[in-house]
């Protein structure tokens, strides 16, 4: 390895561990509680570092979304694709999303702040687009998976995909709210996979043709 690759993964090293320890902080902390000076304490990094690859910590927070926005639409995009039929590639999708949050509840908190209170966040035009645009190809997963259902005979026709994504959107997000962070540990994941796949059958069952 070379003298300038070691120093471009070295930088890419210390802009990770910056945002491994943003994320850890904001879950724990909040978006607003969370200083630039906390994230360089938590990071081991001077805040001067900080700044060297972020310009704030809006930026920073923007990153991490985005980042993990764009790593689970590689790996679920697949479920729209898959074969079988488009009821058995929903119930798969909506098993990886609770599987992922499970594996990764601080980033369910922090996406759900941005969804429940981005007005409060002072994100930039740019920031809060970019993080719309990659939270929304996710989603439309779900869309192209009801469409290939619709265009199959599996699903109603005229099914509205649009508002039905929606549903099964908050669905997964409004379970995994309710049990992620309450109860027995042990059994958090057990009673959110039990009650989103008894939910998505009953829904299902309503799409059916």
């Amino acid at each position: 390895m070379s003298s300038e690759e070691r120093r471009k993964k070295e930088k890419e090293n210390r802009k990770n561990s910056i945002l491994k320890a943003a994320r850890k902080l904001f879950f724990e902390r909040g978006f607003k509680s969370v200083t630039v000076d906390l994230i360089a304490a938590k990071a081991e990094v001077s805040k001067g570092s900080i700044y060297l690859y972020f310009d704030s910590k809006e930026e920073i927070y923007t990153q991490i979304l985005i980042s993990a926005n764009i790593d689970r639409h590689k790996e679920w995009n697949v479920f729209s694709k898959q074969g079988g039929t488009a009821a058995e590639a929903l119930i798969a999708f909506a098993h990886e999303y609770v599987s992922y949050f499970l594996d990764n509840n601080e980033l369910f908190r922090i996406l759900m702040t941005f969804m429940l209170q981005a007005e409060n966040m002072n994100l930039t035009d740019e920031q809060n687009t970019q993080l719309i645009h990659t939270t929304n190809e996710n989603m439309h997963v779900i869309a192209e998976i009801l469409q290939r259902g619709v265009d199959s005979g599996e699903f109603i026709a005229g099914m509205d995909v649009r508002r039905m994504q929606y549903a099964v959107w908050g669905l997964l997000n409004g379970v995994i709210s309710l049990y992620i962070y309450t109860g027995v540990p042990e059994r958090r994941g057990e009673r959110i996979f039990t009650i989103v796949h008894d939910s998505l059958n009953a829904l299902l069952k309503g799409i059916k043709a």
